[in-house]
């Protein structure tokens, strides 16, 4: 059996002044082949156009590159101080590339290299740190794929550690926006990285190709891509207060272009959508009959803080409604899965979210499950 709760989300927070609900505001078309727009903070998509079309993701592909170097740093398999000397075929340049500058037998740091991979997309530090990890590039890329599948980036597959361009070498602005917000959730000690605008290694100078991180002052990160097949791509993340946006546009025909396009994109979600606290993590929502446990009484909630963007004063207009499964009978692990939030934006479905116990709840003795289930018999 099925059981409803339905209850207004404003009678649950601080009163906010009532408004009159309008239409989600229209997104803004842009000049490129595929975009969208994530906001982090709520977990939500907030602008989608061919989001999970396949496209070549050019040097975007160095966010994997990067998220694995990272994660063979937090495991302590590499150190940043580490030093590695370049091979010939981490050197090999295929026609015009974009380098960090790397010299042959000439030692140079993990720290380096990331900052080489990520300020000045290297692809000859994208491929001395694929080798480093991986023995090979191509071995590399498995474990990229490998990586790819454990985020849900379903509609992508990597050949390599640089983004050359390769038919079975793809990705989509959905995955690409998985994968970034990925490195903010995962790697916040490293992210910084991303808000760098020049590098220097070997003399040589490099400004980060990002031009949001001069025109936006909220924008600290993230990469650029381009070939000529690719076209030019940028994925930029933002921060105002507590919220943060990551925007995501492959396939415009110019760097200004992608980099006034991302502008729109984040400045149409900072402008228009609010992010709200519905409930605090591991504050119960309700209190909910269990039988046959050691309590009467099982509280669900959220493990996180629940947010949740909406179209700027709107919060009047939200509504909950809890659905779990009667009757509720024990055991109950925590963190197990009780039933549903749907929220409803004037009447419209908007968002839900799993409702989970916040306790586990044991089986009662022999005495009081008895009881409990001549009880259940004329319920």
């Amino acid at each position: 059996m099925k059981f409803t709760l339905s209850f207004l989300i404003a009678l649950l927070l601080p009163l906010f002044a009532q408004a009159q609900l309008a239409s989600l505001p229209p997104a803004p078309v842009l000049a490129a082949k595929s975009y969208l727009l994530y906001d982090f903070t709520s977990n939500q998509i907030l602008v989608d156009q061919n989001g999970n079309e396949r496209t070549e993701p050019a040097s975007i592909t160095k966010l994997m590159t990067a998220y694995l170097t990272f994660n063979s740093l937090r495991l302590n398999k590499l150190s940043l101080n580490q030093t590695v000397i370049p091979s010939e075929e981490a050197l090999r340049a295929q026609g015009v590339e974009s380098r960090m500058f790397l010299d042959k037998n000439k030692p140079v740091t993990i720290a380096e290299l990331l900052r080489g991979l990520i300020v000045q997309s290297g692809n000859d530090a994208a491929r001395v740190l694929a080798i480093t990890l991986a023995g090979s590039e191509e071995s590399f890329a498995k474990l990229m794929n490998q990586e790819a599948q454990r985020l849900s980036m379903n509609n992508t597959h990597y050949i390599n550690a640089t983004g050359l361009p390769h038919p079975q070498h793809y990705s989509s602005a959905y995955d690409t926006a998985l994968l970034a917000a990925a490195i903010v959730r995962d790697f916040p000690e490293h992210y910084p990285i991303y808000s760098l605008r020049e590098y220097q290694y070997n003399h040589i100078n490099q400004a980060n190709r990002n031009r949001l991180l001069w025109m936006d002052p909220y924008v600290d990160g993230m990469k650029t891509g381009h070939t000529e097949s690719a076209g030019f791509c940028l994925v930029a993340s933002a921060k105002r207060d507590q919220r943060r946006l990551i925007s995501v546009v492959l396939g415009a025909a110019s760097d200004n272009l992608r980099a006034m396009e991302s502008q729109k994109l984040l400045n149409y979600g900072f402008q228009n959508f609010e992010s709200v606290r519905l409930y605090q993590k591991n504050e119960p929502v309700a209190s909910l009959r269990l039988w046959k446990g050691t309590e009467s009484k099982a509280k669900v909630g959220f493990r996180s803080d629940l947010f949740l963007s909406i179209p700027t004063g709107q919060l009047a207009q939200l509504k909950a409604t809890m659905e779990t499964q009667q009757p509720l009978v024990a055991p109950i692990a925590g963190g197990q899965k009780i039933g549903m939030i749907k929220i409803t934006l004037g009447g419209k479905p908007y968002a839900e979210y799993k409702l989970v116990a916040l306790e586990p709840v044991p089986l009662a003795n022999v005495f009081s499950r008895g009881w409990d289930s001549i009880r259940l018999l004329f319920k």
